[in-house]
């Protein structure tokens, strides 16, 4: 059981890296431009805290206790 559990764990965190990647990635394309319009202002706040939120549960499922029950 603790195996599926880990392997379904290991899957959500490298989900939630590839999640942050993209925010990351789109966040730059958005850096480059010299001006953003008004949609790519708020679609810049919006990644920025969607990317935070992927890093916080990253780092939350990374030092999750192994004897700790799984919340359902």
């Amino acid at each position: 059981m603790d195996e599926i559990q880990g392997s379904t764990l290991s899957e959500e965190i490298h989900r939630l890296q590839a999640e942050h990647r993209r925010y990351a990635q789109r966040l730059e394309e958005l850096i480059q431009k010299p001006y953003l319009s008004e949609d790519e202002q708020l679609e810049e706040v919006r990644l920025k805290k969607l990317k935070l939120h992927a890093k916080d549960l990253i780092f939350a499922l990374e030092h999750r206790s192994p004897a700790a029950p799984a919340i359902a």
